[in-house]
């Protein structure tokens, strides 16, 4: 049976940005957890992915027998884990760029207090303490931590994100053909596309775009290359914002001819042809 999970209090400091993210991306909901995490009925806590072992056996099982069977054939390990990951940190980074981006709030998330459960579109936190700006309302709560401006924020959010991640990825690395620079250019991508996607339902892609420009500008170790943003030309004229991904996601190793129109192997002439169809 899994425990009860309570909706954020609207007095939390990040509840307004997690119910945002709710309304407008349905397919991912976020509860906060105190005395202890949600069990049972497919929740996994990021800790057990990151030390290996039955529960990130499990997970990948789930990858495993999915790519079966939307795809008709099995895929190596390493693609199956490449899968496994990217459906574990793209929300996970959200939790931590949603609440920047929309409150220029910044959740610290060691990954003992993370929980997902993805059949359902579900992640359960435990928010100790978070970074703020000193003009913030909520600078003068428990748990805020201070900081002077919007870079150090930024470092904030960096920070954040890389402390998460870099269990998880240690938990995977063992299963994926990669090394840790590949692993980092995927943990770059995750960040980028995550906000940048929520920034258009938000309506708001273009301050996205540029928050992350600013967020990851390249050289901000341990991220591989910056946003990638650039801009190509429709055949009408418009400006086609696309970007190129620091890291693969394999899915061409299951359709050679099907890549991600962000993937290098994209050539701008097919970009082109695929934002304007579907613009």
């Amino acid at each position: 049976m899994a425990s009860a999970l309570a909706a954020p209090p609207l007095t939390h400091p990040v509840a307004e940005s997690y119910a945002r993210l709710t309304e407008v991306f349905p397919g991912l909901r976020v509860s906060l957890w105190d005395a202890a995490p949600p069990t049972g009925d497919g929740w996994v806590c990021a800790a057990g992915l990151a030390a290996g072992g039955e529960a990130l056996e499990s997970f990948l099982a789930w990858d495993d027998a999915q790519i079966q069977r939307d795809y008709g054939q099995s895929a190596r390990p390493d693609v199956v884990a490449s899968f496994a990951l990217h459906r574990y940190a793209w929300p996970a980074c959200l939790l931590i760029t949603i609440p920047w981006f929309l409150h220029r709030r910044v959740p610290y998330l060691p990954v003992q207090d993370v929980c997902f459960q993805r059949e359902l579109g579900r992640m359960a936190v435990r928010i100790g303490s978070f970074g703020c700006l000193p003009d913030d309302p909520a600078a003068a709560l428990p748990g805020a931590r201070v900081v002077p401006d919007e870079e150090a924020l930024r470092a904030e959010v960096r920070a954040a994100v890389a402390g998460h991640l870099a269990p998880v990825l240690e938990g995977f690395r063992g299963r994926m053909r990669r090394g840790p620079r590949a692993l980092w250019g995927m943990a770059s991508d995750e960040i980028v596309e995550g906000l940048w996607y929520l920034g258009h339902l938000l309506g708001e892609e273009p301050r996205a775009v540029a928050e992350l420009e600013r967020l990851l500008p390249g050289a901000t170790s341990p991220y591989v290359g910056g946003a990638g943003f650039r801009t190509l030309t429709g055949p009408d004229g418009t400006a086609l914002q696309t970007r190129d991904r620091a890291s693969c996601c394999m899915f061409y190793t299951l359709r050679p001819e099907d890549t991600c129109i962000t993937c290098p192997r994209t050539c701008d002439a097919d970009r082109i042809t695929r934002l304007t169809a579907t613009s």
